[in-house]
């Protein structure tokens, strides 16, 4: 091309995109794209795709963040935090059947509740195990297991199973995958439809995923006795059953694979844990000295006793033996004067004694590492309360502010991990029951209406639609907490079913135990009273015996 040409091809580009006005040639109108301020001239961070900026640090930042995970027990905790504040000790199905879209009667999602919670729960927590291929866990235990992989991984696999061992009511498992084992096989690198281990389509939908049999680091490098040492798995079969699950929350568009929320702040993580390593080491130093003598010897007097341009080791330790000698010696010579019986030496000239508390905190607990601390939470989603276990500073309004920061959280990543695992599960064991003919409320004759062209459809959505109740809420004062639920309930801002879902609750199962114990109240001729004066009869308000109760709390929260 002639540079008449390019000069032609230039000004065509400069009439298509416009060019910058004189005055911001030299810099755009942000100042944070500023290339001439000192401060962040040298602040330049590539642009590259979602997958090119993860992808290549993936490994590196996985293995440090689990090695927080073992080794800080801040870290552990904060895990720890996410599963107890998502699962709790028992993941319930609340079946929501959508009987109008179904064309079921009145009452028959009541029908449908009552057959099939039971049944799905006494197979995914039985003792046995049936819902893990591995026969390790349980569904509660299972979905444990993956919100903690994904607090310190940011995501979590797990593959649908089709298990013929012997004493099974139902053939369907679930096989959880450890995420390190996702990975493109040898001969499909470099095809752009592969990205880190899960194959796409035209538009850009997974399609199938490539597990590797063995870890990539196993231990003892264990190699596969088959041969095989990639397994491709389809995402759905064709008529639509889902076969893979990848959990994570895609934070860019074009994101193939996650990583974990901790490591935007890895960096301060490492760094609070060997502050904390010098800090304890600083202490055991300081406890083991009582005092230290201190030499104020000129540094050319020093220099020239340990023979300057000698070698240096061996006239350090000539220096030392004779120092140390004369000292002795001085010392078993002088006379030691006495204040009160007790001894003071005279030492030898240029020597001083110096005393040192013994076990010097220096700085354990201090702000400085509070604010770390924060710095930690803030990376967990978790309240720094909650991260330290330290309430001393906090109030009844804040705690509760808090929390609630906290449970908006939780709830979020609840949906997005343990409800999506709990519903895979429970759409695999459903479509089973129902070909299975194990249901009454919905036989195997009508599983004809659950798809269209041999493809699951929006009937089956339908039919599966559910909800989980995890963990409760929790309650920081009980009383104030269930008037406020009362009063919701009294102006119909809410239901009973919601606010027993806050406790960890089935209403269901509520009602029908209320159902039994006032059933043999009555035949025992068991009267408990419900009248709002009762407090006082018994002894008066509470509250009102409390050190520090209500009143307490409002100065508190004056503060």
């Amino acid at each position: 091309m002639t540079p008449e040409e390019m000069k032609q091809v230039q000004a065509d580009i400069d009439r298509l995109v416009g060019t910058p006005p004189k005055d911001m040639a030299m810099g755009g109108a942000y100042e944070g794209a500023s290339q001439f301020d000192n401060q962040i001239a040298l602040w330049q961070p590539t642009l590259m795709s979602a997958d090119a900026d993860m992808l290549p640090d993936k490994e590196l930042l996985d293995a440090r963040a689990r090695d927080m995970d073992r080794n800080d027990a801040f870290v552990h905790w904060g895990g720890q935090q996410h599963r107890d504040s998502i699962v709790g000790s028992f993941y319930l199905l609340n079946a929501k059947p959508q009987a109008e879209v179904l064309g079921k009667a009145d009452g028959w999602s009541e029908d449908f509740q009552r057959e099939v919670e039971p049944l799905f729960s006494l197979w995914a927590e039985s003792p046995m195990n049936w819902v893990d291929m591995t026969r390790v866990n349980s569904l509660t235990e299972m979905i444990r297991l993956a919100v903690g992989v994904f607090v310190f991984s940011g995501e979590a696999l797990a593959m649908a199973e089709w298990s013929r061992a012997r004493g099974r009511d139902f053939r369907t498992a679930v096989q959880m995958v450890d995420t390190d084992r996702l990975r493109t096989p040898p001969q499909h690198v470099g095809n752009p439809r592969w990205r880190a281990g899960i194959r796409h389509n035209r538009a850009g939908a997974p399609i199938a995923a490539a597990v590797q049999v063995e870890h990539p680091h196993e231990y003892g490098m264990f190699l596969p006795q088959t041969g095989e040492f990639f397994r491709e798995v389809p995402f759905r079969k064709p008529w639509g059953r889902q076969m893979v699950l990848h959990l994570k929350e895609q934070q860019r568009v074009d994101q193939t694979r996650a990583v974990s929320d901790l490591t935007a702040g890895l960096r301060e993580i490492a760094i609070t844990r060997k502050f904390r390593d010098i800090t304890l080491q600083n202490a055991v130093l300081n406890a083991s000295y009582a005092a230290s003598i201190e030499s104020e010897m000129p540094h050319e007097v020093v220099s020239a006793q340990l023979g300057a341009g000698q070698n240096m080791s061996a006239a350090i330790s000539g220096y030392a033996n004779a120092y140390m000698g004369q000292i002795a010696a001085w010392s078993k010579a002088s006379r030691h004067l006495t204040m009160d019986g007790i001894k003071i030496p005279h030492l030898y000239p240029g020597t001083r004694l110096q005393l040192r508390p013994a076990g010097s905190p220096g700085g354990v607990g201090q702000q400085f590492e509070t604010s770390l601390l924060r710095y930690l939470a803030a990376a967990l989603g978790i309240t720094y309360e909650e991260m330290s276990r330290d309430y001393s500073k906090t109030n009844y309004s804040s705690m509760k502010a808090a929390m609630l920061s906290t449970w908006r959280f939780m709830q979020a990543r609840k949906r997005i991990v343990a409800d999506r695992l709990a519903n895979f599960v429970y759409r695999l064991w459903l479509e089973e029951a129902i070909w299975a003919n194990k249901l009454t409320t919905f036989p195997a004759s009508e599983a004809g209406r659950l798809y269209t062209d041999g493809h699951l459809n929006v009937m089956f959505d339908a039919l599966s639609s559910a909800e989980w109740i995890g963990a409760a809420r929790g309650q920081v004062d009980e009383l104030k907490e269930t008037q406020a639920a009362v009063l919701r309930l009294k102006y119909g801002l809410s239901t009973r079913e919601y606010e027993l879902a806050r406790l960890g609750k089935d209403w269901r199962e509520v009602f029908r135990q209320q159902e039994r114990e006032n059933a043999e109240a009555e035949a025992r001729g068991l009267v408990f009273s419900d009248d709002p004066n009762m407090m006082n009869a018994v002894g008066g308000d509470p509250r009102e015996d409390r050190q520090g109760g209500e009143a307490g709390d409002e100065e508190r929260d004056a503060d």
